[in-house]
């Protein structure tokens, strides 16, 4: 009697743990609903959600926001919310209306993911995770959501619920203007992504800003300082010019055969442009052209580059509708204010692709300039540069500049740097006659095909 009524006791104590458990895991998956009704002091399945789609790139800067609208609440709290990967699927109002029902939404840790801030400097922002605070006297939460294109969801988003549409939409109103403000891009130099789900999932990359001196860049006379007072200086002048209601925003394309030096030249601008916000675009990333441009007003003074945009003159592959891209990027810049601080700057090496585009599309590129072929005393300044160490005669440098006639930028680096790698073949200084012999070499008429690679004028490609 005894061994049974032990057997008893130890079999009833089993069910008792197992109802325990079953409780506590109940009790677990209707935390988020009592959370959130706890916190807004009203039945959460009752109350209205707001979503608000943040860009993927603004995301950070959501992050930023929020932590500080947050921060405002000393009695604040940031949870997350487990579930599996069911929770990636359904919205904050899913998951509370699931709650009442299945219970499988328990509170957890927040999610985070590490995101730029600038080229060399990151922020771990949360990437899934309840916000629960007070805003100007009311109760608000909000479901901070990463975008993740695998679950369906192309941009990021917020998901805000409270106590009263009153209070959600003054929350709404403070977080819109602070991100109107506020943005870790501004005055910084990125370029924008296209992800693997389409541009719309791409994001930003942030980069140094150039630093280039102007004797670096070797233009024909006059015509850096005249890019530059145009792209650079009118800026200087913006109060005057928005007085006297003359417009700010401008248009540059730079047009030349390729390796003449017009990437170097944009670079040698985003130097002169210390504070300014730059914006890159190039091959598919083109296709962000909308976006960039209401990033380059919401953050001007700015500008936004666009490099070779004769690759997309008939391209339609991006396009929303009949018309090629580049009339989008060309409708693009002309949706901007008059007084937008906000410079375009085009390369193209096929002006004559762009022409018609340009033509029916007057008053977006008020500056076009030509990055020419150097001519002999460009071609001795550039050897002179790329050779600063290697001490070369100015006897050398003027007969290398005179045998290469309609070679490139890029041909004289070249030049150079076989000069170099043949000294340091045969292990010793380099010298004029390497220099020589590196003209030979890629003159000669079984380098034309190097020559027409590096852009050079003279070099055609064989048969």
């Amino acid at each position: 009697m005894d061994e049974k009524l032990g057997k008893f006791i130890e079999s009833f104590a089993a069910l008792v743990e197992l109802a325990q458990a079953d409780r506590h895991r109940a009790n677990a998956g209707t935390q988020l609903l009592d959370a959130l009704t706890e916190h807004l002091e009203l039945p959460a399945e009752q109350l209205a959600m707001v979503e608000e789609q943040v860009p993927s790139h603004r995301f950070v800067d959501a992050d930023i926001v929020l932590a500080a609208l947050a921060a405002l609440d000393p009695e604040s709290r940031l949870v997350g919310i487990g579930g599996g990967g069911q929770r990636h699927h359904a919205s904050l109002s899913d998951m509370v209306q699931q709650s009442q029902l299945f219970p499988q939404f328990p509170l957890a840790q927040p999610d985070y993911v590490n995101l730029a801030v600038g080229p060399d400097s990151q922020r771990q922002a949360v990437g899934f995770g309840l916000r629960l605070f007070t805003y100007d006297g009311g109760r608000v939460a909000v479901l901070q959501r990463a975008a993740d294109p695998r679950a369906g969801r192309q941009s990021a988003s917020l998901e805000i619920v409270a106590g009263s549409a009153e209070t959600s939409a003054a929350f709404l109103a403070g977080y819109r203007r602070r991100m109107d403000s506020q943005s870790v891009i501004r005055g910084q130099v990125v370029s924008l992504t296209v992800g693997e789900f389409g541009p719309s999932s791409g994001g930003v990359t942030f980069h140094h800003r150039p630093r280039l001196a102007a004797p670096e860049v070797i233009l024909p006379p006059g015509l850096l300082q005249k890019l530059a007072a145009h792209t650079v200086g009118i800026a200087t002048h913006r109060e005057s010019l928005r007085n006297y209601g003359q417009h700010l925003k401008r248009g540059v394309l730079l047009y030349g055969p390729p390796g003449t030096g017009k990437t170097h030249t944009v670079r040698y601008l985003l130097g002169q442009s210390a504070g300014v916000t730059v914006i890159l675009l190039a091959g598919g990333s083109l296709a962000r052209i909308s976006e960039a441009a209401r990033m380059a007003r919401a953050l001007q003074p700015s500008i936004v580059v666009l490099e070779d945009c004769d690759l997309i003159a008939e391209d339609r592959s991006f396009g929303h509708g009949p018309q090629p891209l580049l009339f989008e990027v060309l409708d693009a810049m002309d949706g901007l204010d008059q007084d937008a601080d906000v410079a375009f700057i085009l390369t193209t090496n096929r002006p004559d692709l762009l022409e018609r585009a340009l033509a029916q599309r007057p008053g977006r590129v008020d500056l076009a300039v030509e990055i020419p072929l150097p001519a002999l005393p460009e071609r001795v300044e550039l050897l002179r540069l790329y050779s600063r160490r290697a001490g070369f005669s100015a006897a050398a440098l003027q007969d290398a500049a005179e045998r290469t006639e309609g070679t490139t930028a890029s041909f004289a680096r070249e030049l150079v740097r076989r000069a170099v790698v043949a000294a340091a073949g045969a292990g010793v200084p380099v010298t004029d006659a390497h220099l020589a012999a590196a003209v030979q070499e890629l003159m000669a008429d079984a380098e034309s095909l190097t020559r027409s690679l590096l852009g050079s004028g003279a070099g055609t490609f064989p048969g």
